[in-house]
């Protein structure tokens, strides 16, 4: 999966447990846990506010992105050459 939860990483910055962030987001501590383990499918922008919120922090620091192996952005090859 291209997109990586990061949310045990910033439970673990702010030594805070599951249960309480669960608690002060308003959502159930499963639903956290869906997400924390990537397997959810969407994210609400007001879970996401207030989970950065909570956090103290930017929603870069809870997802990122890793694309394929080997799959960067455009190729030298591929760019317009600027001297020509």
């Amino acid at each position: 999966m291209p997109i990586v939860v990061n949310v045990d990483v910033m439970l673990a910055r702010r030594k805070m447990r599951l249960n309480e962030l669960a608690e002060r987001v308003g959502i159930t501590a499963q639903n956290l846990s869906v997400l924390k383990t990537g397997r959810a499918r969407a994210i609400r922008f007001s879970t996401l506010e207030k989970l950065c919120e909570v956090l103290e922090c930017q929603p870069g620091d809870l997802f990122a992105f890793e694309g394929p192996a080997g799959a960067g952005s455009i190729a030298e090859s591929d760019e317009p050459d600027a001297a020509a």
